[in-house]
């Protein structure tokens, strides 16, 4: 496929700075160019770009063909809207906003700009899940019954190098949180399942980090035709655990995010492995979703849309509702 020219990165954190490097190294792209969130000053190698800006008006101005928003979630419906407004495509990098009322408030420049707009949940780039949904899609195991969903890692382990008090993960004001941090599991949950109708969820901060954040959150999903789905997020878990089990009439898919495996067991110790990629380069799902982005014949991966990341922040809301309020609410769907 052909690269553009010239794609902007907003922001200069770890993510925007995978991004820099996979737009360059991997793909080829002939100017990649960063401007902070915050407007604050930096120097191009600090994050590996070839050019700097020091505001979004200046980087307009530069005409960029493509534009990644890589920016804390309070800021990226702002900063995808001057873009997108100017009819620049622009990949979101998850979540869409840092709330369900942050994009209605604000978002009406991207809704009538969203055939221009992406959002990177990066999970769905991986092998392994496009053959959870090809297997889901054959009706391997029947009629679904039950869907359990786990991701839980230690929050300082994630990036060692940092005080994790200080990123984006462990403070409010930067749209910290299991529920925003950890949403690739509810993306993925409607991704490959659909939408559910209620939700009862518990969230809490134990204390044990020092943030002003929810560290974990338990939540049942459930719908008319019978379908439960439970899910655990959580930044407590001192070894690294991401799955997905989910329950059929004829048999049970086991999806091991860590393993990058899916095994397939119908009772004894008749199992099937489905598929097995244990060495697995983590960062192509990143390129990935770049590729798909870029280049909109790809079909490597699938970006989710605008609609489609709207109602992971309905799902959040409807998660923070129902723990706010002891009961299990309705999550109300988002038609844009």
């Amino acid at each position: 496929m052909s690269m553009p020219e010239h794609v902007l990165v907003i922001g200069t954190g770890s993510i925007a700075k995978r991004h820099i490097a996979n737009l360059k190294q991997h793909l080829g792209v002939q100017c990649v160019s960063c401007v902070s969130a915050s407007g604050r000053s930096f120097d191009a190698v600090h994050v590996g770009a070839d050019r700097v800006f020091g505001s979004l008006e200046e980087a307009l101005q530069a005409t960029p063909d493509f534009v990644v928003v890589a920016s804390p979630a309070p800021w990226h419906v702002e900063h995808a809207s001057v873009f997108s407004c100017a009819k620049v495509p622009t990949l979101i990098e998850k979540p869409l906003a840092a709330s369900l009322a942050d994009f209605q408030d604000n978002g009406a420049l991207l809704v009538d700009n969203q055939d221009l707009v992406q959002v990177a949940y990066n999970l769905r780039s991986m092998a392994a899940a496009r053959k959870m949904r090809t297997l889901l899609a054959e009706n391997v195991i029947g009629r679904l019954l039950h869907i359990h969903i786990e991701v839980g890692q230690y929050l300082p382990d994630w990036r060692p190098q940092t005080d994790y008090r200080q990123n984006v993960s462990g403070q409010a004001k930067l749209g910290g949180g299991v529920l925003l941090e950890l949403s690739h599991e509810i993306d993925y949950l409607l991704w490959l399942f659909g939408d559910f109708d209620t939700v009862y969820c518990i969230v809490a901060n134990s204390g044990q980090l020092e943030i002003d954040v929810e560290d974990s959150a338990n939540a049942v999903f459930s719908r008319a035709d019978g379908l439960v789905a439970s899910m655990r997020l959580d930044f407590l878990q001192r070894v690294c655990s991401r799955s997905c089990k989910i329950i059929g009439e004829t048999g049970t898919l086991v999806w091991d995010l860590m393993a990058n495996t899916i095994i397939l067991g119908r009772g004894g110790a008749d199992s099937l492995v489905c598929f097995s990629d244990p060495k697995v380069d983590r960062n192509q799902m990143y390129i990935d979703e770049l590729k798909a982005f870029l280049d909109p014949t790809a079909s490597v991966s699938e970006n989710s849309t605008l609609e489609q990341a709207a109602n992971v922040l309905a799902v959040i809301e409807a998660m923070r509702c129902s723990a706010a309020v002891g009961r299990a609410v309705s999550i109300q769907k988002v038609t844009l």
